[in-house]
């Protein structure tokens, strides 16, 4: 990959891709992590209702409680105390800003439950905070084998590959999680902005 150097359009796009940023983190922080850990996880049989209830959701507020209740069973692992406590530690490391902790850490839940997808979304996440775009790559590739409709995976796609200057990949990826969440939070403002990156056309 290629990554961006500093010129008129990467400049004044930072500022729309820091905000989307500082909106995806607060979503990691605020939702990625239940402290309720039951028997749940992306092969949890209550997501395929959620899942039609999300796409058809006629407003934004709908939608974003159906999401919020998607990502609390993503985050619930099966009767494991010990991934729930090396998911919430690493959950605490990562809010804390000591990344190679958390990624220790969720490396060790992927070690000991490598189907569990958003223990890869978490490390994806770690990767992208650290600039390390093609693990973060990789780990969002693993989170959506597992889990298709991870729209967070998907957004985050579109985030790394913005950031890298892969503007046509970075629509693609927003728009496969819109047609999940059709509701996703500054969608069409970073959609607008990213065509127009691709065209070659100033901000």
């Amino acid at each position: 990959m290629t990554l961006l150097t500093p010129g008129s359009n990467y400049v004044k796009f930072m500022t729309v891709l820091n905000l989307h940023r500082a909106v995806a983190i607060l979503i990691t922080l605020a939702l990625g992590f239940s402290g309720n850990i039951s028997k749940a996880d992306q092969n949890d049989p209550r997501l395929p209702k959620l899942f039609e209830s999300l796409k058809s959701a006629t407003d934004a507020k709908t939608a974003q409680v159906t999401a919020s209740d998607i990502w609390r069973i993503w985050s619930e692992k099966p009767d494991d105390k010990r991934i729930a406590e090396l998911l919430r530690r690493g959950t605490e490391q990562m809010n804390a800003g000591h990344l190679r902790k958390a990624e220790k850490l969720f490396t060790l839940v992927i070690n000991s439950a490598p189907d569990f997808a958003e223990a890869w979304n978490k490390r994806a996440t770690v990767y992208f905070l650290m600039g390390a775009y093609d693990l973060s790559k990789k780990d969002i590739a693993q989170t959506i084998a597992r889990e298709p409709q991870h729209f967070g995976a998907w957004s985050g796609l579109g985030l790394v590959e913005t950031h890298i200057g892969n503007y046509d990949a970075a629509l693609k990826a927003y728009e496969k999680a819109a047609r999940i969440h059709p509701f996703l939070e500054g969608y069409e403002n970073m959609v607008e902005k990213l065509r127009k990156l691709a065209q070659g056309t100033p901000l």
